[in-house]
């Protein structure tokens, strides 16, 4: 299993980031950008506001996402908008 983390370009209400799983994420990000899947991808798909991944966690136990949902602070998470975290630890 593979976990992602997904930057929105702007934030939709109070939600900037989305956190998801798939087994072949190259796949379930084509369905995402088509509008199908998960909700809030599809309200960004309406309202025209882009997204990307921006972070992968490659074989995983299944329940690492939900792990990660109950910490929460998604953000925190997220390169772009910790850039300084990330360049201190030299993680990309």
């Amino acid at each position: 299993m593979n976990v992602y983390l997904i930057h929105f370009e702007e934030k939709l209400a109070h939600a900037g980031h989305y956190l998801g799983k798939a087994e072949n994420i190259e796949e379930r990000l084509a369905r995402h950008k088509k509008g199908n899947g998960a909700r809030i991808l599809k309200e960004l798909k309406q309202k025209g506001i882009d997204f990307q991944i921006v972070r992968i966690w490659e074989n995983v136990s299944p329940n690492f996402e939900r792990k990660l949902k109950i910490a929460g602070h998604n953000n925190k998470l997220c390169p772009i908008c910790f850039p300084d975290t990330w360049m201190k630890r030299g993680l990309k």
